[in-house]
Protein backbone atom coordinates (compact mmCIF):
# COMPACT_ATOMS: atom_id res chain seq x y z
CA UNK A 1 0.00 0.00 0.00
CA UNK A 2 1.50 3.41 -0.94
CA UNK A 3 2.37 5.64 2.02
CA UNK A 4 0.10 8.44 0.84
CA UNK A 5 -2.88 6.08 0.60
CA UNK A 6 -2.23 4.64 4.06
CA UNK A 7 -1.86 8.06 5.69
CA UNK A 8 -5.03 9.27 4.01
CA UNK A 9 -7.09 6.39 5.42
CA UNK A 10 -9.14 7.09 8.50
CA UNK A 11 -8.68 4.84 11.52
CA UNK A 12 -11.75 2.69 10.80
CA UNK A 13 -10.74 2.04 7.19
CA UNK A 14 -7.19 1.19 8.24
CA UNK A 15 -8.48 -1.16 10.96
CA UNK A 16 -10.71 -2.97 8.47
CA UNK A 17 -7.81 -3.28 6.03
CA UNK A 18 -5.54 -4.93 8.61
CA UNK A 19 -8.34 -6.98 10.14
CA UNK A 20 -8.83 -8.74 6.80
CA UNK A 21 -5.08 -9.27 6.43
CA UNK A 22 -4.76 -10.72 9.93
CA UNK A 23 -7.76 -13.03 9.58
CA UNK A 24 -6.36 -14.36 6.30
CA UNK A 25 -2.76 -14.77 7.50
CA UNK A 26 -1.13 -18.13 6.79
CA UNK A 27 0.90 -18.35 10.00
CA UNK A 28 -0.44 -21.69 11.21
CA UNK A 29 1.54 -23.64 8.66
CA UNK A 30 4.52 -23.00 10.98
CA UNK A 31 3.17 -21.47 14.21
CA UNK A 32 1.19 -22.86 17.11
CA UNK A 33 -1.54 -21.04 19.01
CA UNK A 34 0.57 -20.30 22.06
CA UNK A 35 -1.04 -20.61 25.51
CA UNK A 36 -2.11 -17.66 27.67
CA UNK A 37 -1.07 -18.59 31.21
CA UNK A 38 -1.65 -16.87 34.54
CA UNK A 39 1.42 -15.95 36.59
CA UNK A 40 -0.31 -17.03 39.80
CA UNK A 41 2.29 -16.12 42.41
CA UNK A 42 3.07 -12.73 40.91
CA UNK A 43 -0.63 -11.95 40.47
CA UNK A 44 -1.33 -12.73 44.12
CA UNK A 45 1.63 -10.68 45.31
CA UNK A 46 0.78 -7.57 43.29
CA UNK A 47 -3.02 -7.75 43.51
CA UNK A 48 -3.55 -7.83 39.73
CA UNK A 49 -3.88 -10.68 37.25
CA UNK A 50 -0.88 -11.00 34.96
CA UNK A 51 -1.39 -13.29 31.96
CA UNK A 52 1.64 -14.49 30.00
CA UNK A 53 1.22 -15.04 26.26
CA UNK A 54 3.85 -17.74 25.67
CA UNK A 55 5.33 -16.92 22.26
CA UNK A 56 8.59 -18.32 23.62
CA UNK A 57 7.03 -21.76 22.99
CA UNK A 58 7.08 -21.37 19.21
CA UNK A 59 9.46 -23.73 17.40
CA UNK A 60 12.03 -20.92 17.02
CA UNK A 61 11.24 -19.61 20.55
CA UNK A 62 9.86 -16.32 19.24
CA UNK A 63 6.78 -14.77 17.61
CA UNK A 64 8.83 -13.66 14.61
CA UNK A 65 8.09 -16.71 12.46
CA UNK A 66 4.48 -15.51 12.13
CA UNK A 67 5.26 -12.36 10.16
CA UNK A 68 8.13 -13.89 8.22
CA UNK A 69 6.11 -16.85 6.98
CA UNK A 70 3.03 -14.78 6.21
CA UNK A 71 5.16 -12.52 4.02
CA UNK A 72 7.16 -15.26 2.32
CA UNK A 73 4.24 -17.60 1.67
CA UNK A 74 2.69 -14.91 -0.52
CA UNK A 75 5.80 -14.30 -2.67
CA UNK A 76 5.78 -15.43 -6.33
CA UNK A 77 7.59 -18.70 -6.95
CA UNK A 78 10.16 -16.87 -9.09
CA UNK A 79 11.13 -14.64 -6.15
CA UNK A 80 11.53 -17.65 -3.86
CA UNK A 81 13.76 -19.38 -6.38
CA UNK A 82 16.13 -16.40 -6.47
CA UNK A 83 16.36 -16.48 -2.68
CA UNK A 84 15.40 -14.21 0.19
CA UNK A 85 17.46 -12.01 2.47
CA UNK A 86 16.79 -10.53 5.90
CA UNK A 87 18.54 -8.29 8.41
CA UNK A 88 17.94 -9.31 12.00
CA UNK A 89 19.30 -9.38 15.55
CA UNK A 90 18.26 -13.02 15.64
CA UNK A 91 14.59 -13.83 16.12
CA UNK A 92 13.40 -12.54 12.74
CA UNK A 93 16.38 -14.36 11.24
CA UNK A 94 15.17 -17.65 12.67
CA UNK A 95 11.66 -17.00 11.43
CA UNK A 96 12.93 -16.32 7.92
CA UNK A 97 15.27 -19.33 8.00
CA UNK A 98 12.50 -21.67 9.13
CA UNK A 99 10.09 -20.26 6.56
CA UNK A 100 12.66 -20.66 3.79
CA UNK A 101 13.25 -24.25 4.82
CA UNK A 102 9.52 -24.95 4.77
CA UNK A 103 9.02 -23.20 1.42
CA UNK A 104 12.13 -24.73 -0.15
CA UNK A 105 14.10 -21.58 -0.91
CA UNK A 106 17.55 -20.19 -0.06
CA UNK A 107 17.86 -17.64 2.76
CA UNK A 108 20.74 -15.27 3.61
CA UNK A 109 20.66 -13.41 6.93
CA UNK A 110 22.65 -10.28 7.83
CA UNK A 111 23.06 -10.12 11.62
CA UNK A 112 24.74 -7.57 13.93
CA UNK A 113 28.05 -8.76 15.35
CA UNK A 114 26.48 -8.33 18.82
CA UNK A 115 23.89 -11.06 18.17
CA UNK A 116 23.91 -13.76 20.90
CA UNK A 117 25.63 -16.95 19.77
CA UNK A 118 22.54 -19.04 20.53
CA UNK A 119 20.62 -17.15 17.82
CA UNK A 120 23.45 -17.45 15.29
CA UNK A 121 23.71 -21.19 15.91
CA UNK A 122 19.95 -21.61 15.55
CA UNK A 123 19.87 -19.79 12.20
CA UNK A 124 22.75 -21.88 10.88
CA UNK A 125 20.97 -25.01 12.06
CA UNK A 126 17.96 -24.10 9.92
CA UNK A 127 20.15 -23.98 6.83
CA UNK A 128 20.47 -20.22 6.24
CA UNK A 129 23.70 -18.44 5.28
CA UNK A 130 24.90 -15.73 7.69
CA UNK A 131 26.70 -12.42 7.18
CA UNK A 132 27.75 -10.46 10.32
CA UNK A 133 27.78 -6.65 10.01
CA UNK A 134 27.51 -3.71 12.42
CA UNK A 135 26.49 -3.36 16.06
CA UNK A 136 22.71 -2.95 15.71
CA UNK A 137 19.81 -3.89 13.48
CA UNK A 138 20.10 -0.58 11.66
CA UNK A 139 23.73 -1.32 10.77
CA UNK A 140 22.81 -4.80 9.57
CA UNK A 141 19.93 -3.43 7.50
CA UNK A 142 22.29 -1.03 5.70
CA UNK A 143 24.60 -3.91 4.80
CA UNK A 144 21.60 -5.99 3.68
CA UNK A 145 20.46 -3.25 1.30
CA UNK A 146 23.74 -3.57 -0.60
CA UNK A 147 23.39 -7.34 -0.85
CA UNK A 148 19.83 -7.08 -2.16
CA UNK A 149 21.01 -4.94 -5.07
CA UNK A 150 24.06 -7.09 -5.72
CA UNK A 151 22.36 -10.52 -5.59
CA UNK A 152 18.80 -9.61 -6.60
CA UNK A 153 17.38 -11.28 -3.48
CA UNK A 154 13.92 -10.49 -2.13
CA UNK A 155 14.24 -8.59 1.13
CA UNK A 156 12.00 -9.78 4.01
CA UNK A 157 11.49 -6.81 6.35
CA UNK A 158 11.44 -7.59 10.09
CA UNK A 159 8.63 -5.14 10.85
CA UNK A 160 7.88 -2.41 8.29
CA UNK A 161 5.66 -4.42 5.93
CA UNK A 162 1.86 -4.97 5.89
CA UNK A 163 2.10 -8.77 5.55
CA UNK A 164 4.67 -9.00 8.36
CA UNK A 165 2.55 -6.75 10.58
CA UNK A 166 -0.54 -8.85 9.83
CA UNK A 167 1.29 -12.07 10.69
CA UNK A 168 2.36 -10.65 14.06
CA UNK A 169 -1.19 -9.40 14.65
CA UNK A 170 -2.44 -12.98 14.86
CA UNK A 171 -1.08 -13.01 18.43
CA UNK A 172 -3.72 -10.41 19.37
CA UNK A 173 -6.41 -12.50 17.67
CA UNK A 174 -5.46 -15.44 19.89
CA UNK A 175 -5.35 -13.35 23.08
CA UNK A 176 -8.88 -12.03 22.60
CA UNK A 177 -10.16 -15.52 21.80
CA UNK A 178 -8.38 -17.01 24.81
CA UNK A 179 -9.52 -14.24 27.16
CA UNK A 180 -13.14 -13.39 26.24
CA UNK A 181 -13.80 -12.07 29.76
CA UNK A 182 -12.27 -9.12 31.62
CA UNK A 183 -9.08 -7.78 30.06
CA UNK A 184 -7.87 -4.28 30.91
CA UNK A 185 -4.72 -4.00 28.83
CA UNK A 186 -2.27 -5.83 26.61
CA UNK A 187 1.44 -5.07 26.82
CA UNK A 188 3.70 -5.73 23.84
CA UNK A 189 7.43 -5.09 23.30
CA UNK A 190 8.55 -2.58 20.69
CA UNK A 191 11.66 -2.72 18.55
CA UNK A 192 10.85 -1.43 15.08
CA UNK A 193 7.15 -1.54 15.94
CA UNK A 194 5.71 -4.29 13.71
CA UNK A 195 4.54 -6.48 16.58
CA UNK A 196 3.01 -3.57 18.52
CA UNK A 197 1.36 -2.25 15.36
CA UNK A 198 -0.25 -5.57 14.47
CA UNK A 199 -1.46 -6.20 18.02
CA UNK A 200 -2.80 -2.67 18.51
CA UNK A 201 -4.67 -2.38 15.23
CA UNK A 202 -6.40 -5.75 15.72
CA UNK A 203 -7.44 -5.14 19.32
CA UNK A 204 -8.73 -1.64 18.59
CA UNK A 205 -10.77 -3.04 15.71
CA UNK A 206 -12.30 -5.92 17.68
CA UNK A 207 -12.35 -4.85 21.35
CA UNK A 208 -11.53 -1.13 21.47
CA UNK A 209 -12.12 -0.96 25.22
CA UNK A 210 -8.94 -3.00 25.82
CA UNK A 211 -5.92 -0.72 26.12
CA UNK A 212 -2.69 -1.57 24.31
CA UNK A 213 0.67 -0.38 25.58
CA UNK A 214 4.01 -0.74 23.89
CA UNK A 215 7.08 -1.30 26.06
CA UNK A 216 10.60 -0.13 25.27
CA UNK A 217 13.92 -0.10 27.13
CA UNK A 218 14.89 3.37 28.34
CA UNK A 219 18.01 3.20 26.17
CA UNK A 220 16.23 1.99 22.99
CA UNK A 221 13.08 4.11 23.01
CA UNK A 222 12.90 5.23 19.38
CA UNK A 223 9.12 4.76 19.09
CA UNK A 224 8.35 6.70 22.26
CA UNK A 225 10.54 9.59 21.16
CA UNK A 226 9.09 9.50 17.66
CA UNK A 227 5.47 9.64 18.81
CA UNK A 228 6.26 12.51 21.18
CA UNK A 229 8.06 14.38 18.39
CA UNK A 230 5.35 13.69 15.83
CA UNK A 231 7.90 12.32 13.38
CA UNK A 232 10.27 9.36 13.16
CA UNK A 233 13.32 9.98 15.34
CA UNK A 234 16.61 8.14 14.89
CA UNK A 235 18.60 7.40 18.04
CA UNK A 236 22.36 8.01 17.85
CA UNK A 237 22.98 4.84 19.88
CA UNK A 238 20.86 2.00 21.27
CA UNK A 239 21.27 -0.17 24.34
CA UNK A 240 22.18 -3.74 23.52
CA UNK A 241 21.03 -5.59 26.63
CA UNK A 242 17.61 -6.21 25.07
CA UNK A 243 19.16 -6.95 21.69
CA UNK A 244 15.87 -8.13 20.18
CA UNK A 245 14.54 -4.54 20.26
CA UNK A 246 17.82 -2.67 19.62
CA UNK A 247 16.47 -0.50 16.79
CA UNK A 248 17.58 3.07 16.14
CA UNK A 249 14.55 4.22 14.12
CA UNK A 250 10.99 2.88 13.79
CA UNK A 251 9.51 1.99 10.41
CA UNK A 252 7.26 4.31 8.42
CA UNK A 253 4.23 2.04 8.48
CA UNK A 254 4.75 0.94 12.08
CA UNK A 255 5.19 4.51 13.32
CA UNK A 256 1.90 5.52 11.73
CA UNK A 257 0.01 2.54 13.18
CA UNK A 258 1.54 2.82 16.66
CA UNK A 259 0.90 6.56 16.72
CA UNK A 260 -2.76 5.95 15.89
CA UNK A 261 -3.62 2.85 17.89
CA UNK A 262 -1.36 2.48 20.92
CA UNK A 263 -2.70 3.89 24.19
CA UNK A 264 0.81 4.71 25.32
CA UNK A 265 4.37 3.49 25.72
CA UNK A 266 6.02 2.36 28.94
CA UNK A 267 9.80 2.72 29.23
CA UNK A 268 11.55 0.21 31.50
CA UNK A 269 15.04 -0.05 32.97
CA UNK A 270 17.47 -2.94 32.72
CA UNK A 271 16.85 -3.71 36.39
CA UNK A 272 13.09 -3.91 35.81
CA UNK A 273 13.62 -6.16 32.80
CA UNK A 274 15.85 -8.51 34.80
CA UNK A 275 13.27 -8.68 37.58
CA UNK A 276 10.62 -9.61 35.00
CA UNK A 277 12.85 -12.39 33.64
CA UNK A 278 12.91 -13.83 37.15
CA UNK A 279 9.12 -13.48 37.49
CA UNK A 280 8.62 -15.36 34.23
CA UNK A 281 11.01 -18.10 35.33
CA UNK A 282 9.18 -18.51 38.64
CA UNK A 283 5.84 -18.71 36.82
CA UNK A 284 6.86 -20.96 33.93
CA UNK A 285 10.32 -22.40 34.74
CA UNK A 286 11.40 -20.93 31.39
CA UNK A 287 14.15 -18.33 30.91
CA UNK A 288 13.16 -15.72 28.38
CA UNK A 289 15.45 -13.24 26.67
CA UNK A 290 15.50 -9.58 27.82
CA UNK A 291 13.26 -8.39 24.97
CA UNK A 292 10.87 -11.19 25.83
CA UNK A 293 10.42 -9.86 29.37
CA UNK A 294 9.75 -6.24 28.42
CA UNK A 295 5.97 -6.61 28.34
CA UNK A 296 5.76 -7.97 31.88
CA UNK A 297 8.22 -5.36 33.14
CA UNK A 298 6.04 -2.67 31.58
CA UNK A 299 2.82 -4.10 33.01
CA UNK A 300 4.33 -4.26 36.51
CA UNK A 301 5.56 -0.68 36.28
CA UNK A 302 2.20 0.48 34.93
CA UNK A 303 0.24 -1.23 37.72
CA UNK A 304 2.56 0.16 40.39
CA UNK A 305 2.48 3.69 38.97
CA UNK A 306 -1.31 3.69 38.62
CA UNK A 307 -1.81 1.94 41.97
CA UNK A 308 -4.23 -0.53 40.40
CA UNK A 309 -5.69 -3.61 42.07
CA UNK A 310 -7.92 -6.18 40.44
CA UNK A 311 -6.69 -5.37 36.94
CA UNK A 312 -6.09 -7.98 34.26
CA UNK A 313 -3.06 -7.52 32.03
CA UNK A 314 -1.91 -9.74 29.16
CA UNK A 315 1.86 -9.62 28.66
CA UNK A 316 3.35 -11.04 25.49
CA UNK A 317 6.49 -13.07 26.21
CA UNK A 318 7.98 -12.52 22.81
CA UNK A 319 11.12 -14.67 22.85
CA UNK A 320 13.43 -16.98 24.75
CA UNK A 321 16.70 -16.95 22.84
CA UNK A 322 18.96 -16.16 25.79
CA UNK A 323 22.69 -16.84 25.91
CA UNK A 324 23.44 -18.86 29.04
CA UNK A 325 26.37 -16.65 30.04
CA UNK A 326 24.03 -13.64 30.37
CA UNK A 327 22.07 -15.27 33.17
CA UNK A 328 24.66 -14.28 35.78
CA UNK A 329 24.19 -10.57 34.99
CA UNK A 330 20.41 -10.96 35.04
CA UNK A 331 20.54 -12.64 38.44
CA UNK A 332 22.69 -9.89 39.93
CA UNK A 333 20.44 -7.12 38.61
CA UNK A 334 17.16 -8.78 39.60
CA UNK A 335 17.07 -7.94 43.30
CA UNK A 336 17.78 -4.29 42.56
CA UNK A 337 15.09 -4.24 39.88
CA UNK A 338 12.59 -5.55 42.43
CA UNK A 339 13.82 -2.96 44.97
CA UNK A 340 14.83 -5.89 47.20
CA UNK A 341 18.51 -5.01 47.58
CA UNK A 342 19.99 -1.88 49.11
CA UNK A 343 23.50 -0.98 47.94
CA UNK A 344 25.28 1.27 50.46
CA UNK A 345 28.69 2.81 50.93
CA UNK A 346 29.49 3.26 54.61
CA UNK A 347 32.42 4.78 56.49
CA UNK A 348 33.36 3.18 59.80
CA UNK A 349 36.28 3.86 62.17
CA UNK A 350 39.37 1.68 61.67
CA UNK A 351 39.35 0.24 65.19
CA UNK A 352 39.04 -3.30 66.46
CA UNK A 353 35.39 -4.31 66.81
CA UNK A 354 34.01 -1.56 64.55
CA UNK A 355 33.19 -4.09 61.84
CA UNK A 356 31.18 -6.19 64.29
CA UNK A 357 29.37 -3.13 65.66
CA UNK A 358 28.42 -2.17 62.12
CA UNK A 359 26.96 -5.63 61.42
CA UNK A 360 25.01 -5.44 64.69
CA UNK A 361 23.44 -2.16 63.58
CA UNK A 362 22.31 -3.80 60.33
CA UNK A 363 20.57 -6.36 62.53
CA UNK A 364 19.17 -9.68 61.37
CA UNK A 365 18.79 -8.54 57.78
CA UNK A 366 20.41 -10.79 55.20
CA UNK A 367 23.66 -9.37 53.83
CA UNK A 368 23.89 -10.03 50.08
CA UNK A 369 27.36 -8.56 49.51
CA UNK A 370 30.18 -7.17 51.60
CA UNK A 371 33.35 -5.52 50.27
CA UNK A 372 35.96 -3.98 52.55
CA UNK A 373 39.69 -3.24 52.37
CA UNK A 374 41.81 -1.47 54.97
CA UNK A 375 42.15 2.19 53.93
CA UNK A 376 44.19 4.00 56.59
CA UNK A 377 44.66 3.96 60.39
CA UNK A 378 41.60 6.18 60.97
CA UNK A 379 38.79 4.96 58.74
CA UNK A 380 37.45 2.10 56.65
CA UNK A 381 35.08 2.21 53.68
CA UNK A 382 32.55 -0.59 53.27
CA UNK A 383 30.49 -1.45 50.18
CA UNK A 384 27.53 -3.50 51.38
CA UNK A 385 24.41 -5.06 49.86
CA UNK A 386 21.45 -5.74 52.15
CA UNK A 387 18.25 -7.64 51.37
CA UNK A 388 15.25 -5.37 51.89
CA UNK A 389 11.52 -5.54 51.20
CA UNK A 390 11.22 -2.10 49.60
CA UNK A 391 12.92 1.22 48.95
CA UNK A 392 11.27 2.52 52.12
CA UNK A 393 13.23 -0.02 54.15
CA UNK A 394 16.42 1.15 52.42
CA UNK A 395 15.68 4.72 53.52
CA UNK A 396 15.10 3.50 57.10
CA UNK A 397 18.46 1.70 57.14
CA UNK A 398 20.26 4.81 55.88
CA UNK A 399 18.59 6.91 58.57
CA UNK A 400 19.50 4.38 61.28
CA UNK A 401 23.14 4.19 60.23
CA UNK A 402 23.42 7.97 59.88
CA UNK A 403 21.92 8.42 63.36
CA UNK A 404 24.62 6.04 64.66
CA UNK A 405 27.26 8.37 63.13
CA UNK A 406 28.13 5.97 60.35
CA UNK A 407 28.58 7.98 57.17
CA UNK A 408 26.28 6.32 54.62
CA UNK A 409 25.57 6.91 50.94
CA UNK A 410 22.73 5.07 49.17
CA UNK A 411 24.03 3.69 45.84
CA UNK A 412 20.99 1.53 45.04
CA UNK A 413 20.17 3.53 41.92
CA UNK A 414 23.75 4.27 40.87
CA UNK A 415 24.42 2.35 37.64
CA UNK A 416 28.20 2.78 37.86
CA UNK A 417 28.26 1.36 41.37
CA UNK A 418 26.04 -1.58 40.46
CA UNK A 419 27.72 -2.56 37.22
CA UNK A 420 31.38 -1.83 37.94
CA UNK A 421 32.42 -0.45 41.32
CA UNK A 422 30.96 -3.36 43.28
CA UNK A 423 33.40 -5.67 41.49
CA UNK A 424 36.42 -3.39 41.92
CA UNK A 425 36.37 -2.54 45.63
CA UNK A 426 39.72 -3.37 47.23
CA UNK A 427 43.23 -2.95 45.96
CA UNK A 428 46.65 -2.83 47.56
CA UNK A 429 47.21 -1.48 51.04
CA UNK A 430 50.10 -0.09 53.05
CA UNK A 431 50.93 -0.29 56.69
CA UNK A 432 49.37 -3.72 57.26
CA UNK A 433 51.67 -6.40 58.61
CA UNK A 434 51.04 -10.00 59.67
CA UNK A 435 48.03 -10.24 57.33
CA UNK A 436 46.55 -13.70 56.98
CA UNK A 437 44.03 -14.22 54.18
CA UNK A 438 41.54 -17.09 54.27
CA UNK A 439 38.54 -18.30 52.33
CA UNK A 440 35.47 -19.46 54.26
CA UNK A 441 32.21 -21.14 53.46
CA UNK A 442 29.41 -19.55 55.48
CA UNK A 443 25.98 -21.14 55.83
CA UNK A 444 23.46 -18.89 54.09
CA UNK A 445 21.38 -17.89 57.10
CA UNK A 446 20.84 -14.61 58.95
CA UNK A 447 23.39 -14.20 61.71
CA UNK A 448 26.14 -16.35 60.17
CA UNK A 449 28.37 -13.34 59.60
CA UNK A 450 27.79 -12.03 63.12
CA UNK A 451 28.65 -15.47 64.56
CA UNK A 452 31.94 -15.31 62.68
CA UNK A 453 32.73 -11.81 63.91
CA UNK A 454 31.85 -12.72 67.51
CA UNK A 455 34.39 -15.54 67.30
CA UNK A 456 37.36 -13.65 65.91
CA UNK A 457 37.00 -9.87 65.51
CA UNK A 458 37.72 -8.90 69.12
CA UNK A 459 41.11 -10.64 68.97
CA UNK A 460 42.30 -9.96 65.43
CA UNK A 461 41.76 -6.89 63.29
CA UNK A 462 39.93 -7.51 60.01
CA UNK A 463 41.74 -5.90 57.08
CA UNK A 464 39.85 -7.34 54.09
CA UNK A 465 36.39 -8.77 53.59
CA UNK A 466 34.54 -9.84 50.48
CA UNK A 467 31.27 -11.74 50.28
CA UNK A 468 28.56 -12.05 47.62
CA UNK A 469 25.41 -14.16 47.84
CA UNK A 470 25.28 -16.56 44.86
CA UNK A 471 22.04 -18.34 45.68
CA UNK A 472 23.61 -21.52 47.06
CA UNK A 473 23.19 -22.87 50.59
CA UNK A 474 26.75 -21.79 51.45
CA UNK A 475 28.36 -18.46 50.68
CA UNK A 476 32.05 -18.10 49.79
CA UNK A 477 33.86 -15.40 51.75
CA UNK A 478 37.38 -13.94 51.52
CA UNK A 479 38.71 -12.50 54.79
CA UNK A 480 41.99 -10.83 55.72
CA UNK A 481 43.07 -10.45 59.38
CA UNK A 482 46.13 -9.22 61.23
CA UNK A 483 47.43 -12.26 63.09
CA UNK A 484 50.95 -12.03 64.56
CA UNK A 485 53.06 -15.15 64.11
CA UNK A 486 52.93 -15.92 67.83
CA UNK A 487 49.14 -16.08 67.70
CA UNK A 488 48.71 -18.29 64.64
CA UNK A 489 48.03 -21.44 66.67
CA UNK A 490 45.35 -19.68 68.72
CA UNK A 491 43.86 -18.32 65.52
CA UNK A 492 43.55 -21.80 64.01
CA UNK A 493 41.94 -23.13 67.22
CA UNK A 494 39.37 -20.31 67.14
CA UNK A 495 38.45 -21.15 63.55
CA UNK A 496 38.14 -24.82 64.38
CA UNK A 497 35.70 -24.00 67.20
CA UNK A 498 33.68 -21.83 64.82
CA UNK A 499 33.11 -24.86 62.58
CA UNK A 500 33.10 -23.11 59.17
CA UNK A 501 35.07 -24.69 56.34
CA UNK A 502 38.14 -22.55 55.68
CA UNK A 503 41.47 -22.43 53.83
CA UNK A 504 44.56 -20.25 54.23
CA UNK A 505 45.27 -18.52 50.87
CA UNK A 506 47.86 -15.97 52.04
CA UNK A 507 50.40 -17.34 49.57
CA UNK A 508 47.99 -17.11 46.61
CA UNK A 509 49.64 -15.27 43.72
CA UNK A 510 46.47 -13.37 42.70
CA UNK A 511 46.06 -12.05 46.24
CA UNK A 512 49.70 -10.90 46.34
CA UNK A 513 49.46 -9.29 42.91
CA UNK A 514 46.22 -7.33 43.41
CA UNK A 515 45.56 -7.04 47.15
CA UNK A 516 48.79 -7.61 49.07
CA UNK A 517 50.70 -5.12 51.22
CA UNK A 518 52.98 -2.84 49.14
CA UNK A 519 55.31 -1.61 51.93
Amino acid sequence: MPDAVRVAMNDKTLQDHYLRRILNSKVYDVAIESPLEKAATLSKKLGNTFLLKREDLQSVHSFKLRGAYNKMSQLPRAALEKGVLAASAGNHAQGVALSAKRLGCKATIVMPVTTPEIKIASVKGLGASIVLAGDSYSDAAAAAAHLVKEKNYTFIPPYDDPDVIAGQGTVAMEILRQRPSALDAVFVPIGGGGFAAGVAVYIKAVRPGVKVYGVEPVDSDCMDRSIKAGRRVELPEVGLFADGVAVKKPGKITFDLCRRFLDGIVRVSTDETCAAIKDIFEATRAICEPAGALALAGAKQYAARKGTTGGTYACIISGANMNFDRIRFVSEQTEIGEKREAILECRIPEVRGAFKDFIRKIGKRAVTEFNYRYFDPDRAYVFVGIAVSSREETHQIVEQLTAARIGTIDLSDDELAKEHIRHMVGGHTRGIHDEVVCTFEFPERPGALLDFLEAISDRWNITLFHYRNHGADHGKVLVGMQVPSAERAAFRRALKRLGYAWKDVTSNSAYRLFLGNRD
